[in-house]
């Protein structure tokens, strides 16, 4: 491959590696599954990093290739360079860039790549004269570390919702957490204990729908790293302890139109929401069992999403309550409306749940779809029959439900591509069959000695 000529940002990327002292470079991407993957070069090798790229082996990453065309190109984007605040030393520091991922033998982006399938998406918006911003709420609990380092399910407090110290033991921890974000360039809009004990949501700025994801990715690792440094452990897995209320990721949403105008927004409509927004509202109303594949992807997942812990499980929306899918929060002003889906949580392939969400709503847009009333009552309180009086149906009860969901809805399945839909299916389907065969220390403690 022949290089190119640095452009104006990779260059400033340049100076701000001499000026910082950066002595290496993670070059950050994630698998189908989400988990981020870096490789870690030389600082004096950003320049061929940005005009070149920088090779691997893609077939040991999870849904990526095969052996026998396995190798890929990171290509660094100059725009999600930061200095990692946990890496700094007198004698230097590491910095991270969030790459794409390319063929090498077509040099093309590569279709596998999640953040790849996310562009897809926008791009698809683009075309249809919209911008997507998103803004999630990512929840997470952190717990203390035995002895030998080794994670346990003691949480570092017993807090409740946006409690104060001394009950919140792990307030330090958190404000460390986000002087490290906003050294990585985020916006920090609110902090505060969650309801369970243990449990926490920290918020960032609304932005584009790619930067989001970035972000989110960014997120987790920057989380687990400081509570790393304080001796916990941090954890975005779904439910960790039974019984209590598990972690979400609220994710709030909206299109701009291309002369930047708010398009969710109707000052005449009862709810503020314009026919797009109905419109788009519906299309997630009736992909959401396939999304659910994608943004509750674990088996874990499902753990959660049950009656009586505060998570949505059935399909509908408000504009009051928080027991239906989808909520249409207040806006003091035009620029604010959006819509909330209340269903994933914080263990999702942020580019894919992302990518998916784009493409139920703007199916339901090119389709206008009518948007059902909202359900104003406590739908958690409604029985079966009360249920299928208003037309509410539930989401997936386990994984293996939601994979069978998404292979059955076209829309939200070729939304994932040719490459990423059956490796995703496949890794999913296993890991619930495995689930199956199991035998937990519950059945064990139920069933051994009374049978």
């Amino acid at each position: 491959m022949t290089s190119r000529n640095l452009t104006s940002a990779e260059e400033d990327v340049l100076d701000e590696i001499e000026d910082g002292e950066i002595d290496f470079l993670r070059l950050q991407f994630t698998d189908i599954l989400g988990t981020v993957k870096n490789v870690s070069v030389p600082a004096r090798q950003a320049e061929k990093a940005f005009t070149e790229g920088i090779y691997f082996d893609g077939s040991s990453i999870e849904g990526f290739v095969r052996i026998q065309e396995s190798d890929m190109r990171l290509v660094p984007d100059p725009d999600t360079f930061a200095v990692l605040p946990w890496r700094q030393r007198e004698d230097g520091a590491s910095a991270r860039m969030i790459c794409d991922v390319y063929n090498t033998s077509t040099g093309e982006p590569f279709e596998g790549d999640p953040r790849n399938v996310l562009k897809g998406a926008i791009e698809r918006a683009n075309e249809m004269g919209y911008e997507v911003n998103f803004a999630p709420e990512p929840e997470f609990f952190m717990f203390e570390e035995d002895e030998e380092g080794r994670a346990t399910t003691d949480t570092a407090d017993h807090g409740g919702y946006f409690d104060l110290a001394p009950k919140d033991l792990a307030s330090d921890v958190r404000r460390d957490i986000i002087y490290g974000l906003e050294d990585m360039g985020f916006e920090i809009e609110a902090s505060h204990h969650e309801v369970a004990r243990g449990q926490y949501e920290i918020n960032f700025e609304y932005d584009d729908a790619l930067s989001t994801a970035d972000n989110v990715a960014t997120f987790r690792t920057v989380v687990r790293a400081i509570a790393a440094e304080h001796d916990l452990h941090a954890t975005f897995m779904p439910k960790p302890i039974p019984k209590i209320n598990g972690s979400g990721m609220h994710t709030h949403m909206s299109l701009l139109t291309e002369d930047g105008e708010n398009a969710f927004h109707d000052e005449d409509d009862e709810f503020n929401l314009s026919e797009t927004a109905h419109s788009y509202l519906a299309g997630i109303l009736e992909h959401a069992p396939a999304i659910t594949a994608v943004a509750n992807p674990t088996v874990n997942s499902y753990k959660r999403l049950v009656p009586g812990y505060e998570a949505p499980v059935y399909v509908a929306w408000s504009d009051r309550n928080r027991s239906a899918l989808v909520r249409k929060p207040a806006a003091r002003v035009p620029a604010a409306s959006r819509i909330e889906l209340r269903s994933p949580d914080p263990s999702c392939n942020p580019y894919l749940a992302f990518a998916v969400m784009i493409h139920a709503g703007l199916d339901g847009i090119e389709r206008d779809l009518e948007c059902p009333d909202p359900v104003r009552e406590n739908i958690y309180e409604f029985d079966e029959q009360k249920r299928d009086e208003y037309g509410i149906e539930t989401l997936p009860s386990n994984l293996g439900e939601a994979v069978d969901a998404l292979e059955e809805d076209e829309v939200i399945y070729e939304a994932l591509g040719e490459h990423v839909a059956p490796k995703f299916v496949e890794a999913k389907s296993q890991e619930f069959e495995e689930y199956l065969v199991d035998v937990s220390e519950w059945e064990i403690d139920r069933y051994l000695e009374h049978y």
